[in-house]
């Protein structure tokens, strides 16, 4: 496993046109792990890994890795070297895909997306877009964690909020209404808030990120950090503790509708306007966007575009 060291000040990068594959050894181990993970993605041995990256090395005058017998450590010009070549060997391998745009998109294609949302959008994305295009390979990865696009190698990422990496391209899909749910038995204990400070008395299931939990927003600017003794990192959770009368839950509305229009859930201060969350979709890809890219994005315009409507 590779550990990251802090990033140091930008440095020169010398005429590289002759090291591609000394760059493609060196970038896969920085995303693979290690020499023998990045010789296994690219169909190589570890020998020829660790010579290519000795070579550019010595092209560069710069030490890449501190190499000991148990791990490879990515050094302070090592991270900064890899944050500005890892996107342009995305875009050579973006502008080859341009070129045979008019070919059956193929290849693989990584996305990682809100586990929260999967099962609002796995469905279509299976029967419909892996259906339309059989020669994309499709590597999904459902997390609530913002994952760094370029060093664990995604194309792209789906992302609920707003998106905090300027270095990527952000498209964004639609703004998602919130709503603040409860079961019935919970408002008909504490009834129904008709004021922004009546609801912040109330218990929340909380959602919380790394031990930090996060406020409920409204529409008027204004924010506060909701009490209660349920924390959640996930709005699936969150919706189980509200079924369970153990709190108020603030979630995107989608993810509710069925709940909503059974009566298992029900909307808290429906009077109280909330703002919206943006669904975007990012990449690193810059301007050249390779086809399969687009059209995931384009098809994932359209699916959230009915979410919002849920």
């Amino acid at each position: 496993m590779i550990r990251h060291m802090i990033c140091a000040p930008e440095m020169p990068m010398p005429n590289l046109l002759d090291e591609t594959s000394g760059l493609m050894a060196f970038v896969r181990t920085v995303e693979a792990g290690s020499f023998t993970a990045a010789a296994r993605d690219l169909g190589t041995t570890p020998s020829a890994i660790s010579k290519s990256v000795a070579r550019l090395e010595k092209k560069i005058d710069t030490r890449l890795f501190l190499r000991t017998t148990r791990a490879l450590t990515l050094t302070q010009d090592g991270q900064v070297f890899f944050e500005r070549v890892a996107p342009l060997l995305r875009e050579l391998d973006a502008s080859d895909e341009a070129i045979r745009s008019e070919m059956t998109p193929s290849g693989r294609l990584r996305i990682s997306m809100p586990a929260e949302l999967a099962p609002l959008l796995l469905p279509r994305l299976f029967s419909a877009f892996a259906v339309d295009y059989p020669d994309l390979h499709l590597d999904v990865g459902l997390t609530d964690r913002f994952v760094n696009i370029v060093r664990e190698d995604y194309d792209l990422a789906l992302r609920a909020g707003t998106p905090t990496q300027d270095d990527l391209i952000v498209r964004r899909l639609a703004d998602l209404p919130m709503v603040v749910v409860s079961s019935p038995a919970f408002l008909e204990t504490w009834g129904n808030p008709r004021t922004a400070e009546a609801l912040a008395d109330l218990p929340f299931a909380r959602y919380a990120m790394s031990g930090t939990v996060r406020p409920v927003h409204l529409a008027d600017g204004t924010a506060f950090t909701p009490r209660g003794r349920i924390d959640c990192d996930t709005g699936a959770a969150l919706i189980h503790a509200a079924h369970g009368g153990l709190g108020a839950a603030y979630v995107m509305r989608c993810l509710v509708a069925d709940e909503l229009r059974a009566g298992t859930l029900v909307s808290v201060a429906p009077d109280i306007t909330l703002p919206t969350l943006p669904l975007s979709v990012l990449h690193a890809f810059g301007r050249t966007v390779p086809p399969r890219v687009k059209l995931f994005c384009d098809f994932m315009a359209g699916e959230a575009k009915a979410l919002a409507r849920l």
